[in-house]
Parts: structure tokens; C-alpha cells; sequence
């Protein structure tokens, strides 16, 4: 067994930008964390030059967060890096609640068939680092380690940063400007914008414990084990035998003397029972906090991640949101920066991931009132849930032991065209979409692998299009901002110059409930735009000017 080793990443000279006037720069992120190097990668898929500027030189120390959705999955798929984190990660779907040491609950996060990503894998922050470090600087990005921003002015059409690095300071300019820099964010304070929500009376130790151990690939959480009674416990495994194990440790504990190996080591040992080696990694205390900012959009300044928002680690909603928040923006500030969309196009930016963060929100809020209630009644209420959901399927829906990340329906962002045509199923228009295994060109495929890569249309059929509708068709896809379209059929058909995207085991039609002649248009990050019964040009032609905040 063996702790892991942080690598560190050269620094890199900046004296040629040491100038006045300052230069300018067309996209700055501030932050080398997952969502900061989610948004750079995006942004080289999307041809935008891009620099990182970070003040550290090495990834996240100990595991943090851990667990990764399979949302957050499919946006690493398109980010070209899922592949390499599901092969090291620990794919799970089942989680399991216990009541002292009695089962009282269990949940299965992918229930049906199906879809290419678990609902979860399990995977240290710093080993998700690495992999997206890597793909960033494969694809051009510029990261510049050991440069640490201490200022940022907004104007109305850049900002101007103040870099401290080991060769001195200087100012650079951005026409626009990312801010992931995490939830104490120098960025925000040093602008004055405020956060506001709650911090939640209770403390948390988190502990990751390289160990040999038998205990399958859920999640397990406990309420009042009798190894750590009237706590609550919680169980991950992860890559390379570490297991992160978070205990609950009430207002009162001092995070000095808890972080403690001496207070540590006990608690583990009366938990595993037995005298199985272990060794501590890595140690930490954290309180839950559910909180916003008003705006996530200020002029040319973006903020993202735990930068815009925080909760509570039950859920597995921060890392999971940030990257829904890159997802949402990078296409549209691409457009933006491109002339081919207005920047009120951002606005919905800010509309659609407040939206989400306020849904996460309050479900972290949720799950922390169940974990640790504040009073005699609310603890006597948990208890009771806890008790019956052993033996009666109706109090299983109270348990809580954290709602676990779902990405949000953006079912009132004004991008959407509401539906005309009856509709059966979820894929509404601002629903992420659903995946599907199908075919193409004669291999094996999944349908979201298909999709992401600008705006795109599902145009089902059982027989080859007319050259009246394939001629329409390339019209959109040879537009300003083009529209691709993918042929689905049930049946093999050959459509020359076309993808056509074989629905073999009816998974599409089934989530999509699709006809011949269905057609779905699709946002960039794979969410649905709106749905007809029929192909309309006219119709087809609004929702994308809709889409782009020119309609």
C-alpha cells in the first residue's frame, strides 16, 4: 500500500506578456480544477484559443469529490476523457441505507437498460485532474501554473486581470473571462458580489483509507451504527484500494484535534472490526453549505462551479453541477464569440444554471435536515422514517440519506419551443437527453456519442428520405449556424452522404416516442430544443433563431 503522489507541473515563463499597454487575450479561465479545465477543453472543441491561469502547480490534494454521475460521464465522453475515468473509476448503480445494522432502504440509479455510463463511478478529483490536464494541453490549451490572479476590473467589454507569478506581476486583458476558481473564490470577494444561503450547524470528518477490503461497489450509509452511534456514516470505494469514509461528528468537535491520527485511527478501527491493515491518505473536516450567487453573469465575467454555488458533499452535486455549467455555457459563449449569436445569449447562461443550482440546493437542504435534524422533533420524525421504511415501501420514499446528482430539466428556459404535437415520455423540450444503444454504419454504437457537436436534428423515418427533404436538410446544415441531422430508422437503410443511425433494439423510439416523421431538435449540450410529429422547415428554422436569441 502507498499513498498517492501529487505530480507537479512545470512553471511557464510569462515575461513576454509583461507589457504596456497590457495584452489581450479572447478567453481566460481562472482555475485549474475540474470545471475550469472542463470549460478550457470545451473551448478548444469549439476552436477558441484559450488560456488557464491557476496558483498552484500540482492537482487537488486528497480525493475530494469523489463521485461522479453519469451525466458528468456522458459530458467527459464528449470531453474525451470518460473512457480513461470509467477504466480507473468504480462504476456502481446500487446504493444501500442501513439503520443501525439493518438494511432499512436501497436504490438502483439505473434501473433499466440500455445506456452506455453507470450511474455512477467513484474516482479521486486528483486522478479526474490529471485526465483532464492532459487532454487540455493535447488539445492546445495554454496552462500557466503558479500564476496567481489578484485582481479583476470589469469593463463593458473585456476585464483586465493583476497575475502575480515568481517573476514578478503584470496585467493582462480578456475579451471574456471564465472564474473557477472554487467555493472560497478570490475572484468573487475581490469584486464585492455576494453569495447568500445557509451554513448548516455540523460537522463532518472525511477520511481516505487505503485498505484491502470485501465490502462490494455501493454506496453505504448508516444512521446510528452502533460502531459510531447517533452519527451517521457514509461508505465509498474507490480506485486503487482507497475507500473514503465520512464521519459525522456534531457542531462541537474541534477540526484540529478530529484531524488527529490518534482520533482517527480509532473510529476506523471500530468500524472495520477487525485488525486489517490501513493506512490514512488523506484527512479533512467540513461543514455543509447551501448557498448561491444572485447572478452567475457580469458583463464579461462568468462564474462556474463552486464559484456560482455550493451544497452539501450528500449528493454528489457539486463536482456533477460544475461541469452541467460549462456544458450550458462553452456553446453558447462560443456563438457569441464567434458573431453568430448575440451576448443576450449568455443571459440564458445564467438563467438556466441559477435554475439548476437552486433545484440542487434544495434537495442538498433536504438531505441535510434528514441527516442531521436540529431538534427533538425532526430527529424523532427521522427515526420513525427510518424505522417503518424496513417493513413498508411507502416510508421509503422519506428516507434521505442524500438525493444523489440528476442533471436538471430545463423546462423553462426561454431557448425552448414548446410543444404544438402530442408528446408521450420525458424527452420534453429542456430535457437532457436520454441515451440509447444503436448502430452505425455497422458497428455498435450509443446514440449520445452521435450528438454534441453543434446543433442537430433526429429526423426518424423507416425509408429513405425524399430529395425534397434531404435538400431542405442541407440547407440548415450549410446555414450560418448550422444544424446537422442524424436519419433514424428501425431498418437498414442507405442514404449516401447522410449518418444514418440504426435504432435496432427500439430504445430511441421507445424514449423519444418516435413516429415516421418525428423529428427533435437538439441543443449542443444534448438537451432537447423541441419536437414535432413532422418535419417543418418554417417551424424548424424559428426554433433555431429561438435557440440563438435571435427570434
Amino acid at each position: 500500500m502507498g499513498a498517492y503522489v501529487n505530480p507537479i507541473y512545470p512553471y511557464k515563463s510569462s515575461t513576454e506578456w509583461m507589457t504596456t499597454p497590457p495584452q489581450r487575450k479572447p478567453l481566460i479561465v481562472i482555475g485549474a480544477g475540474p470545471v475550469g479545465l472542463a470549460a478550457a477543453i470545451d473551448a478548444r472543441l469549439q476552436g477558441l484559443e484559450v488560456l488557464v491561469l491557476d496558483d498552484d502547480k500540482t492537482v487537488s490534494v486528497g480525493s475530494r469529490a469523489v463521485c461522479y454521475a453519469k451525466r458528468s460521464l456522458e459530458i467527459l465522453d464528449r470531453l474525451g476523457i470518460a473512457d480513461e475515468a470509467c477504466g480507473l473509476g468504480v462504476s456502481w448503480n446500487i446504493g444501500r441505507t442501513f439503520l443501525e445494522e439493518d438494511e432499512v432502504y436501497q436504490f438502483n440509479l439505473v434501473p433499466d437498460a440500455g445506456h452506455k455510463r453507470p450511474g455512477m463511478i467513484n474516482l479521486q478529483q486528483y486522478h479526474v485532474e490529471e485526465m483532464l490536464i492532459a487532454r487540455a494541453l493535447e488539445l492546445g490549451a495554454d496552462i500557466r501554473w503558479q500564476h496567481k490572479v489578484t485582481a479583476v476590473t470589469r469593463h463593458d467589454d473585456h476585464a483586465t486581470l493583476t497575475v502575480e507569478t515568481p517573476e514578478g506581476t503584470f496585467d493582462i486583458e480578456a475579451d471574456w473571462l471564465v472564474v473557477a476558481d472554487g467555493a472560497r473564490s478570490p475572484i468573487r470577494r475581490h469584486l464585492g458580489l455576494d453569495i447568500e444561503g445557509r451554513v448548516f450547524q455540523d460537522r463532518f470528518l472525511i477520511a481516505d483509507v487505503i485498505m484491502k477490503a470485501d465490502y462490494p461497489a455501493e454506496r453505504w450509509f448508516w444512521f446510528d451504527p452502533p460502531f459510531h452511534p447517533n452519527q451517521s456514516v457514509l461508505l465509498h470505494k474507490q480506485s486503487n484500494n482507497v475507500w473514503r469514509i465520512d464521519f459525522q461528528l456534531g457542531w462541537d468537535a474541534d477540526p484540529e484535534e478530529e484531524k488527529k491520527p490518534e482520533k482517527v485511527i480509532p473510529r476506523l478501527k471500530a468500524m472495520l472490526g477487525d485488525e486489517r491493515p490501513f493506512e490514512l491518505e488523506w484527512v479533512s473536516i467540513y461543514t455543509f453549505q447551501c448557498r448561491r450567487m444572485t447572478d452567475f453573469r457580469h458583463g464579461r465575467v462568468l462564474f462556474v462551479g463552486d464559484a456560482a454555488h455550493q451544497v452539501s458533499p450528500f449528493g454528489a452535486r457539486g463536482a456533477n453541477s460544475g461541469f452541467q455549467d460549462v456544458d450550458d455555457l462553452m456553446w453558447k459563449l462560443a456563438l457569441v464569440m464567434k458573431g453568430q449569436a448575440g451576448d443576450k445569449l449568455l443571459d440564458t447562461y445564467a438563467h438556466d444554471r441559477q435554475f439548476a443550482a437552486d433545484e440542487n440546493i434544495m434537495n442538498s437542504t433536504r438531505s441535510t435536515d434528514f441527516i442531521t435534524p436540529k431538534s427533538r422533533t425532526s430527529k424523532t420524525f427521522r427515526n420513525q422514517v427510518l424505522a417503518l421504511a424496513k417493513h413498508h415501501p411507502f416510508a421509503r420514499k422519506l428516507v434521505n440519506s442524500g438525493r444523489l446528482s440528476m442533471p436538471s430539466f430545463l423546462t423553462d428556459s426561454v431557448l425552448n419551443t414548446p410543444d404544438t404535437d402530442a408528446f408521450e415520455g420525458q424527452m420534453v423540450p429542456g430535457a437532457p437527453m436520454d441515451d440509447a444503444p444503436v448502430q452505425v454504419n455497422g458497428q455498435d454504437a450509443w446514440l449520445l456519442d452521435q450528438v454534441g457537436k453543434g446543433f442537430q436534428c433526429l429526423l426518424f423515418v423507416d425509408a429513405a428520405p425524399t430529395a425534397e427533404t434531404l435538400a431542405t436538410l442541407q440547407a440548415f446544415q450549410q446555414s450560418a449556424v448550422p444544424v446537422n441531422t442524424l436519419i433514424v430508422s428501425p431498418v437498414a437503410l442507405s442514404v449516401p452522404g447522410w449518418t444514418v443511425v440504426l435504432d435496432v433494439q427500439g430504445w430511441m423510439a421507445k424514449r423519444y416516442d418516435a413516429q415516421v416523421g418525428t423529428a427533435y431538435l437538439l441543443r449542443p449540450d444534448q438537451h432537447v430544443l423541441a419536437r414535432w410529429r413532422q418535419l417543418n422547415p418554417a417551424a424548424l428554422q424559428a426554433a433555431v433563431a429561438r435557440a440563438i436569441c435571435k427570434a
